[in-house]
């Protein structure tokens, strides 16, 4: 063996010196599921426990393993047993705090995994270190159940940094809500009256459904679901339904959507089928005291006066008949410009008599 590669082997095995707080390169040279032995080329070997590896809970076996090189920050240079305390996780704080500081100056988009959820908001980790996000800061919308988020990997931008008191603070609505005004732009730039868009049903109230058209919600109006009566909505959609329409109205960010397509009126061939003299069946729909309103098909309805019920004296309609009950009667009046038809029980009386006496005869 040579001089100069006796002397190099020397210096190889000369330990070095360290200091509390140092960052030094350093190989594995043992793992078990909770700590890893370095060599950091110091008189003692240095132990990573797991809670010094990472934040998360981890098997350390799945990590690394041995000849790995590793770069751990020094802790304790004798933790009374003679080893070196080291961690890994300190390492990646400090250049995450270098990376969340130029997201911060530059306000970038930061991502991070959530890993808790706490009362007031929810605790996301980027690369060890921890950032806060009030609830308030969560979404665009009240969030009644922040553990959801946990275990996902979401997208942010900090309104504070100051590492010194710990004071990392994330604002995810802030991205949410640019996204949502990026989006409405593009649809109303897209968009008229007229035009048939499909959305999905995003809430249900008693007047109405409103309808996620992908950048903007649009009021689909009870009045406007259909060409008949409709008595309650949400017997008709639920949420997560998808829904075609067209636009009926724009004003401004509001867009008012209607079914009640044209080509569907039922009126379009109403003044053939309910022609005057017709003999036609429908349903008591709803009564008053001068008479009952019968619907022939929905988006029609036709009127039988209290006078035309019957050839007996009828004080009101509902001492002959109820809500839902089925009523065959003759149409006495078309009158298509007022969308109004007029029915008479009574004219199908007549004609029946006239008929009994003409057989008689």
């Amino acid at each position: 063996m040579s001089e100069m590669s006796f002397e190099q082997m020397l210096q190889d095995e000369t330990p070095v010196s360290i200091r509390t707080g140092q960052i030094v390169e350093g190989k594995v040279i043992g793992v078990k599921p909770d700590e890893i032995v370095v060599d950091i080329h110091y008189k003692s070997d240095g132990i990573v426990t797991a809670s010094e590896y990472s934040n998360t809970p981890v098997d350390l076996t799945t990590a690394v393993k041995v000849g790995d090189p590793i770069t751990v920050k020094v802790l304790k240079t004798n933790d009374g047993e003679g080893q070196v305390v080291l961690s890994v996780k300190r390492v990646m704080a400090e250049k995450a705090y270098e990376e969340l500081e130029a997201a911060f100056n530059a306000g970038s988009v930061v991502k991070g995994k959530v890993t808790q959820a706490l009362t007031g908001g929810l605790s996301v980790t980027v690369n060890e270190c921890r950032v806060f996000i009030p609830a308030s800061l969560v979404s665009d919308t009240f969030e009644k159940n922040l553990e959801k988020y946990v275990g996902q990997e979401i997208e942010f931008v900090l309104t504070e940094f100051n590492p010194h008191k710990r004071r990392v603070i994330g604002n995810r609505k802030q991205l949410l809500v640019a996204s949502k005004k990026e989006a409405a732009k593009a649809l109303f730039d897209k968009i008229a009256v007229g035009d048939t868009v499909e959305g999905t049903v995003k809430n249900v109230t008693d007047f109405g459904a409103f309808i996620d058209l992908g950048g903007a919600d649009g009021l689909l109006h009870i009045s406007e679901m259909s060409w008949g009566r409709v008595e309650n909505p949400k017997k008709i959609f639920k949420v997560g339904d998808t829904v075609k329409c067209f636009i009926k109205e724009i004003n401004g960010e509001k867009i008012a959507l209607s079914l009640k397509f044209d080509d569907q009126n039922p009126w379009l061939s109403a003044e053939e089928k309910y022609a005057i003299g017709n003999v036609v069946t429908g349903r008591v729909a709803r009564m008053t005291d001068f008479g009952a309103f019968v619907v022939l098909e929905p988006g029609i309805d036709a009127l039988l006066h209290v006078s035309q019920i019957s050839n007996e004296h009828v004080e009101k309609p509902a001492d002959v008949y109820k809500v839902g009950d089925e009523v065959t009667a003759k149409v006495v009046d078309f009158k298509a410009a007022d969308k109004k038809i007029s029915l008479s029980v009574k004219a199908l009386l007549s004609n029946d008599k006239e008929e009994e006496v003409t057989d008689a005869e």
